[in-house]
């Protein structure tokens, strides 16, 4: 591995937390992959983050639904630049109604993006990480331990997202991988059709989620907080 730059893998980067987990990283010196399902969202938001390191990002289609998709991203990524330091596994989807008008269909994507996704790209990765002795962090949700009406579909893939990353967690740490799983509350970002605005202003930041993320990087090998949850300090901004 010749180049010691390190480089992350973020999935669903085009936007919202992933891309500011992106701009966090760039800043720091890290390369970064993102991917997006539409190849256009993932090149203009590489270019945009280019634009603050130049040659550090790079913007990959992929869809966490489909195991091969996610492999050729990673192939990708060690081809050009022969290495895989961090995964970002931060692809999501929320559908939202009571069970008795909750679709077939809403369940299987939210189901398969956010928890099939995540062991798909767990599959794809792991190997890559052993060699740089690397980290996996999966973006789940406060909805992983609270739930709540409408939630059926996205309570069940965050509780089980939640569950997965920690049992992993001891798969992997004998490997000498470490797994930590982030579950934020209220965040200013594009999910469920949102268009964030200044009434946003008490909610968690894409950023502050990039910098949680860059805190675990650094933090010292033999310490590994395998779960963290964060929420707004003040709800709703009072």
């Amino acid at each position: 591995m010749a180049d010691h730059i390190r480089t992350a893998l973020i999935t669903g980067g085009s936007k919202g937390i992933g891309y500011g987990v992106a701009e966090v990283l760039i800043k720091q010196g890290i390369k970064v992959a993102i991917t997006s399902r539409a190849s256009v969202a993932a090149e203009l938001a590489a270019a945009k983050l280019n634009e603050i390191r130049p040659d550090h990002a790079l913007g990959l289609a992929a869809d966490v639904r489909d195991l091969a998709s996610q492999q050729r991203a990673v192939d990708t990524i060690v081809q050009q630049w022969e290495r895989l330091d961090y995964v970002i596994a931060n692809a999501g989807v929320g559908h939202f109604a009571p069970i008795q008008e909750l679709t077939p269909d809403q369940w299987r994507e939210t189901i398969d993006i956010n928890l099939t996704g995540v062991f798909n790209t767990a599959k794809a990765t792991i190997a890559e990480l052993k060699k740089t002795q690397g980290y996996f962090i999966s973006i789940a949700s406060l909805a992983g331990a609270n739930f709540f009406e409408k939630g059926s579909a996205y309570n069940a893939s965050k509780f089980g997202l939640v569950g997965f990353t920690q049992a992993i967690m001891l798969d992997l740490r004998g490997e000498g991988i470490k797994v930590s799983t982030i579950m934020p509350g209220s965040v200013a970002t594009e999910f469920a059709d949102h268009q964030p605005s200044d009434a946003d202003a008490w909610k968690i930041q894409p950023e502050d989620i990039g910098n949680i993320v860059y805190d675990l990087l650094k933090m010292h090998p033999r310490t590994l907080p395998s779960k963290v949850e964060v929420r707004p300090s003040r709800p709703g901004g009072k």
